[in-house]
């Protein structure tokens, strides 16, 4: 390719240097999309290794004590992939961010924290409800790191399939969550109020987060997904959380059936994962489409700039020969030059408008992906305020939005910025009175 940066400003050399740039993109989230893959690798079995965990602290390490250590063994290499993968993409080459850098050492500060935790575990010295915490600490920087990577990838073009990634994977860390605080009620053998209301809060997120995958998921991985709820263990893993969640605090419950509940959330749960593994692979084989499309696209604006070369406009040819000296002059062809000329240009022009309006779809799609991503974040943002203002726990928070938004005809999303905009004392004002926060 020629040296655009030292060429005169044009618009071939623009449409060249947004066809070479868009090729550049493609790549950094193709590779991006290997740091995905990995990074989901090792969310998947920290997800196990804290279920395992935690129904041997709350059984006294009765129970799970060697699948415990099983899945230690199949976690502790994907620690070490991740460590080599995360050395592939510290270079700004890579498309390395100072944010993606800070959230990589955060996970790895994670990793080297693995082994204390493990060891504290291997003792007992902490408890089923703490090494859940700890665990899920862990995972959600990965996740946040996930979230990062998809969210700078800046491509329009496959803007749906991230959105779409980005809640699957959040609604399968909200599934191991539910695994794990499960398996600990009943390894524990009695009912905990507030375990059961995480539990039901964690149930209402992954409906909402699966909701939102299935909005923005190909036709395929949708139907694939709603044929999976279809499967025998859905309706055992129901009649199991009826029975967790209807318990009255310090009733007994069934500890022997915290195999049989680790055992149909983990069905559910690689379901979820293999649809995961599908949907990067789908991402992986866009970009790979999307790099030869654009070189292919490229070769031809070269191939159309040589040719404008090797083909000056018909105005040109008459001037050379007017002042041929070896032929009689002639009248130059004003009028058949000036035609030429146009039909000699149109190509290029056609190029850059196709590409312009190309761009212009694709901009609406991303800002509408984005959009969806920003309103998630806001409505989260809402819930820690009235968490942190009022004493509220999530899941009540987010009841509290829902029902001033039906009561109020308004959108979630409008509640949520009217509540992040009240001031302390209106907070303060709320809490007496018990009035709606927005």
């Amino acid at each position: 390719m020629p040296d655009l940066a030292a060429a005169p400003l044009s618009v071939s050399s623009l449409v060249l240097r947004s066809r070479q740039l868009e090729i550049d993109a493609v790549r950094h989230l193709a590779s991006r999309a290997a740091l995905v893959d990995v990074v989901g690798q090792l969310i998947e079995g920290l997800q196990r290794e804290r279920g395992a965990s935690g129904i041997y602290l709350a059984s006294k390490a009765q129970r799970f004590a060697d699948m415990r250590r099983k899945i230690i063994d199949e976690v502790q290499p994907l620690e070490a992939q991740l460590r080599n993968e995360f050395a592939l993409h510290v270079e700004p080459a890579q498309g390395a961010t100072a944010k993606a850098l800070s959230l990589m050492a955060w996970a790895l500060l994670g990793l080297d924290s693995l082994p204390a935790l493990r060891s504290q575990i291997d003792n007992q010295a902490m408890t089923a409800h703490d090494s859940v915490a700890a665990f899920s600490h862990l995972i959600a920087g990965l996740i946040e790191l996930v979230f990062h990577v998809a969210d700078a990838a800046g491509l329009p073009s496959v803007s749906r399939l991230l959105v779409a990634l980005l809640h699957l994977v959040q609604a399968q860390e909200e599934a191991g969550q539910e695994r794990a605080m499960g398996a600990l009620l009943y390894a524990s053998g009695q009912g905990s109020e507030a375990h059961q209301q995480r539990v039901l809060h964690l149930i209402d997120a992954q409906e909402r987060s699966l909701r939102v995958f299935a909005e923005f998921a190909e036709p395929a991985l949708r139907a694939r997904w709603e044929q999976l709820q279809l499967a025998p263990g859905i309706a055992q893993l129901e009649r199991l959380r009826r029975t967790l969640c209807v318990a009255k605090p310090g009733a007994a419950l069934d500890s022997n059936l915290s195999d049989a509940w680790f055992d149909v959330c983990t069905e559910r749960i690689n379901a979820l994962w293999h649809i995961q593994v599908e949907l990067v692979q789908r991402l992986r084989e866009d970009c790979e489409a999307r790099i030869l499309e654009a070189q292919q696209d490229l070769q031809d604006s070269k191939g159309l700039l040589r040719g404008l070369r090797d083909n000056p406009p018909q105005r040109t040819h008459a001037v050379d020969r007017f002042f041929d000296i070896a032929i009689a002059p002639e009248a130059v062809p004003e009028q058949a030059a000036a035609a030429a000329q146009v039909g000699e240009s149109a190509s290029l022009l056609d190029l850059l408008r196709t590409q312009s309006a190309r761009m212009a779809s694709m901009e609406a799609e991303l800002e509408a992906a984005r959009r969806t991503l920003n309103e998630r974040k806001v409505i989260e943002r809402a819930k820690g305020v009235l968490m942190a203002r009022l004493g509220m726990n999530e899941e009540v928070a987010f009841r509290v939005l829902q029902k001033t938004s039906m009561d109020q005809n308004r959108r979630l999303l409008e509640v949520a910025e009217a509540t992040l905009s009240l001031p302390d004392l209106a907070f303060a004002h709320t809490g007496q009175r018990g009035d709606k926060p927005a």
